[in-house]
């Protein structure tokens, strides 16, 4: 016989059901198994951004492994590469050619309307109406004008610019000690990259002298690096090559002193902000600080040098046989005042920006593929 009272058990369910401990479990519940939970189209945005997350992950681990097997290959042929030993500046060496000798022979195009309006401002308005012109006279080879020289001139300069700043700034610390090295750090680049500079120039001067008379005369005094030299050389003789030494110093070490220096130092601004230290990253990432640090380092370099390189191509283009350099560069100012030494800039922004932000990319590439320490970043000396 069924009792009138509900049992124990029937009032227990009841009761619990309306707690407010237990509803708000239920409602919790319910909350988490909602079906519009399990409906991925209602959150596009964060399932986005975390395939963007995994994918980066996925290609920054491809990318290092990738580069772990080059450098293993590499070191399979080469050995092991000991730091300041003369295979590693040799590797050091071969990375600045292969850094700036390409980079430069691809902005060939910007570089020769640059020249082109450097000399004469009126001949072009713009760089497109530059290239149209010159490709509806001379075809795609007219705008490539001076690819032969740039390309083997920078090369020589990148061999003596790269190994030579890395013997110097050692040679320099090594003079002074490491404490006081890493004290006055900013300073020693400057003196290393000046000096590398200083030689690198001798090398890279007779072909930039012929590839701004190329780039600078319609149609062209020479049809190839080689052919230049020997007219050259016919007419003034070697010292015809070296007239523009003075200004390319003067356009080159001061590029190069800020390229390196400001380099070092945004790079090591840029490991500073991020948490941890420079070897706690990966390979991807550090290329990836070396191409920002050196993009924002080529904007600085662009505008340091850049009177010297307009007096580079006046000179060059205008200077007579016998005239003194004082007496040259006088005249040429005379004619196109101060804001005459700023003529291409922007387009010179542009291209230096760019050239230098590959040039680190490849050249710590370079390093990596050999196994050894991308540049910047250094830490302070341990404290003993």
């Amino acid at each position: 016989m069924s009792s009138l009272y509900p049992t124990p058990d029937i009032v227990r369910d009841v009761l619990a059901s309306r707690s407010p401990l237990t509803y708000r479990m239920n409602q919790q519940a319910s909350l988490t198994t909602h079906p519009k939970q399990r409906r991925s189209d209602l959150y596009v945005a964060w399932s986005v951004v975390d395939d963007v997350k995994a994918k980066g992950r996925q290609l920054s681990t491809e990318a290092s492994r990738e580069l772990d097997l080059a450098s293993k290959k590499a070191r399979e042929k080469t050995g092991t590469i000991e730091l300041y030993s003369p295979k590693y500046y040799a590797a050091c060496i071969l990375g600045g050619i292969v850094a700036c000798g390409p980079t430069h022979m691809a902005v060939t195009p910007l570089d020769l309307v640059k020249c082109r309006r450097q000399v004469d401002a009126k001949l072009y308005k713009g760089n497109i109406e530059g290239w149209s012109k010159i490709y509806r006279a001379e075809g795609l080879r007219g705008v490539f004008t001076g690819w032969s020289p740039t390309l083997f001139g920078y090369s020589a300069q990148g061999a003596f610019k790269y190994g030579g700043y890395e013997f110097f700034k050692k040679y320099y610390s090594d003079l002074v000690g490491e404490d006081r090295a890493y004290r006055y750090k900013t300073s020693l680049y400057l003196a290393a990259s000046a000096t590398a500079e200083f030689i690198a120039d001798v090398a890279l001067c007779p072909f930039e002298a012929v590839k701004v008379r190329m780039q600078t005369t319609i149609p062209p005094f020479a049809s190839g690096t080689f052919n230049g030299i020997n007219k050259v050389t016919s007419a003034e003789g070697i010292g015809g090559l070296y007239k523009g030494l003075y200004p390319l110093w003067a356009r080159q070490i001061p590029y190069t002193m800020m390229k390196f220096a400001s380099f070092e130092r945004i790079v090591e601004s840029i490991y500073g902000y991020m948490p941890g230290k420079k070897s706690d990253y990966g390979k991807g990432t550090q290329i990836g600080v070396s191409f920002v640090g050196g993009y924002l380092a080529g904007i600085l370099c662009a505008v340091v040098s850049h009177p010297a390189d307009v007096m580079v191509s006046k000179l060059n283009a205008n200077r007579k046989p016998g005239e003194a350099f004082g007496s040259v560069v006088a005249r040429i100012y005379k004619e196109i005042g101060f804001m005459g030494l700023w003529n291409g800039l922007g387009v010179r922004v542009i291209m230096v920006g760019s050239l230098t932000g590959l040039q680190w990319l490849i050249y710590d590439t370079w390093k990596i593929w050999n196994n050894l320490p991308t540049t910047g970043g250094v830490a302070a000396p341990e404290q003993k």
